[in-house]
């Protein structure tokens, strides 16, 4: 997605921890003059996103010269009722499955759908005018809250129940992982790609002991594997245009 440089707007990046999201908050700061975050925790059983959500807000800003003096606040709320309205792999120890929906159990009905709202209420209160997601179509596990046409409706429905324009930017939606990564790289060069390696959680099952090429994390969970996956695509397409400019 390409967008001018638009210094008299002002963002809310909807900012987990995790790698789409940290891609998501360094695109922002590329492109709107204050940018600010916001978290939730649900109870979701990959807690280390949310302290990851600390390093990264403080290491990113340094790897461009303006970003430090775009990122504003940072906004974390609790909204553990989700974990209330029923058992999710997400927040309950429970094996990873497919549903007779067809939809894994990993999906939390509802979960984007309040965020964006959640969001939109405090960029009413903050004096913001955009929210920006890291969803994807391309790349995601059939969530119905990640599809456009979802998200197009909510920012409809938003504007109208705030009386005032929302637009919702959502970077990642026609990229799938190993783009995701090459837009790490134009951003921020090898230093927003390691970060994003090392210091974003992605992870469903928590794990952060084992270091792999792509990042922490199991391996075996579903983020793992797409993560993994992506980033040995996006390597080998690397390494393949290295290759044909230095024969």
């Amino acid at each position: 997605m390409t967008i001018p440089w638009q210094p008299q707007r002002r963002a809310l990046v909807l900012f987990s921890g995790g790698q789409d999201s940290a891609t998501c908050l360094a695109w922002a700061l590329a492109h709107y003059g204050h940018v600010e975050t916001i978290g939730f925790d649900y109870g979701q059983r990959h807690q280390a996103e949310l302290d990851c959500r600390i390093t990264l807000r403080r290491n990113l800003p340094a790897l461009q010269p303006d970003w430090a003096s775009r990122l504003g606040d940072d906004h974390l709320l609790d909204v553990n009722v989700l974990g209330q309205l029923g058992t999710s792999a997400m927040t309950d120890d429970v094996a990873i499955a497919m549903q007779a929906d067809g939809l894994p159990n990993t999906f939390v009905p509802g979960r984007n759908l309040l965020f964006f709202t959640l969001a939109a209420a405090l960029a009413y209160r903050r004096g913001l005018d955009v929210l920006v997601g890291g969803m994807s179509q391309t790349d995601y596990s059939g969530y119905p809250d990640c599809r456009d046409n979802t998200l197009k409706a909510l920012q409809v429905a938003l504007s109208l129940g705030i009386d005032r324009p929302l637009t919702l930017e959502t970077p990642l939606m026609w990229m799938d992982k190993a783009d995701s990564w090459e837009l790490a790289q134009q951003l921020g060069g090898q230093a927003l790609v390691e970060l994003v390696r090392t210091d974003t959680h992605t992870c469903y099952l928590n794990t952060r002991d084992s270091l792999h090429d792509w990042g922490y994390g199991c391996g075996e969970c579903p983020a793992c594997t797409l993560r993994a996956q992506g980033y040995r695509e996006w390597s080998a397409l690397k390494s393949a245009s290295t290759q044909r400019v230095n024969p």
